[in-house]
């Protein structure tokens, strides 16, 4: 099988830098694996590498769409499959790293899609009806209506997961059934099956990067700083310039949203902040548990190596090398 080295964790956790160090080492190269910097123009927001940190070390599947594109996790798949491929037969060692952990999965394992699902073209008339519900009468009434459907569904989705609830709502007008009853089923606009199967696609090593909760939390508040101060706000106001819609899914991310809600005088800056901080800690929460699931991952706390970097890359090259057989200086 083809070899493919994986890099994960949640957000803050330094993959971008140790990738690149693996890169190097391993004569790899990277294919994104975060659902949000396929989005040409929203760079800061979504920690997008700089062509100078790049060092050289080729990077895929990063500003491939407009922000009114769509893009599904069936999409990505696809690319990041040719790409995996494309870096093999170039004998490099394709690297996949990111923490969206469906986009991961989808790839590694034998996740397959339903093309009549991928569109859902005959429930766009039905969706526009429930998205204008949710905007005459709140996110909160959506969900109530999902409840009386589908309770199990409803316990757990959050009442502000407006896409997720569509979803479900979708899934039991076009099929009558509940979608929590069928295994089968995702709530990100795909349907999947076999996603129970055992064994990657590839020859994988899984790496996941973590740390302490407070740590993490501390890091991810210095990051969402260190955002603003380099004019996240401004690439706001630009890709709102530009015409896009704050309402199209790509400006749900965390960041663009609340800093959305601000300039339309929902919050003050200093609110939007503090919302922008608190949703990615419960994002990074979120990752963590997904990942979590996944025995496969060799776990490895950053910050138990009080940064010494050396000896991080060190032990995870010892790993890939245990699994992988791979040019590893």
């Amino acid at each position: 099988m083809e070899p493919l080295i994986v890099i994960l964790g949640p957000t803050a956790t330094g993959k971008t830098g140790i990738s690149l160090e693996i890169a190097k080492k391993v004569g790899g190269e990277i294919i994104s694996g975060d659902s949000m910097q396929v989005y040409r123009g929203m760079d800061i927001g979504t920690a997008k590498i700089k062509h100078e940190e790049a060092k050289g070390i080729p990077h895929y599947l990063i500003d491939i769409k407009n922000p009114d594109d769509s893009f599904s996790v069936a999409e990505f798949q696809k690319l990041a499959r040719e790409r995996i491929q494309y870096i093999t037969n170039k004998r490099k060692i394709p690297m996949l790293v990111g923490g969206t952990g469906l986009y991961i999965h989808s790839v590694i394992d034998p996740y397959k899609f339903m093309e009549k699902d991928l569109t859902q073209e005959s429930n766009k008339p039905y969706r526009q009806e429930l998205l204008k519900l949710a905007e005459e009468h709140g996110k909160e009434y959506l969900h109530k209506i999902l409840s009386d459907v589908d309770a199990k569904a409803a316990e757990r989705i959050h009442p502000n997961d407006l896409k997720r609830v569509t979803r479900a709502l979708e899934y039991f007008h076009s099929t009558g059934k509940q979608i929590s009853k069928n295994r089968d089923a995702t709530l990100d606009n795909t349907s999947i099956i076999n996603r129970n199967e055992s064994g990657s696609l590839y020859n994988t090593v899984l790496i996941g990067l973590t740390m302490e909760r407070s740590l993490l939390y501390q890091r991810i508040e210095q990051r969402v700083d260190k955002m603003m101060e380099d004019g996240l706000l401004d690439e706001v106001k630009n890709l709102l310039g530009q015409g896009y819609s704050p309402k199209l899914c790509s400006m749900q991310g965390v960041g663009y949203k609340q800093l959305i809600g601000h300039l339309e005088g929902e919050y003050t800056l200093e609110e939007a902040v503090t919302l922008i901080k608190r949703d990615t800690r419960h994002f990074a929460k979120r990752q963590l548990t997904w990942f979590k699931r996944d025995l496969r991952i060799n776990w490895f706390e950053v910050d138990k190596y009080n940064s010494c970097d050396e000896n991080l890359l060190l032990d995870i090259l010892t790993i890939i090398g245990r699994n992988i057989d791979s040019n590893v200086e």
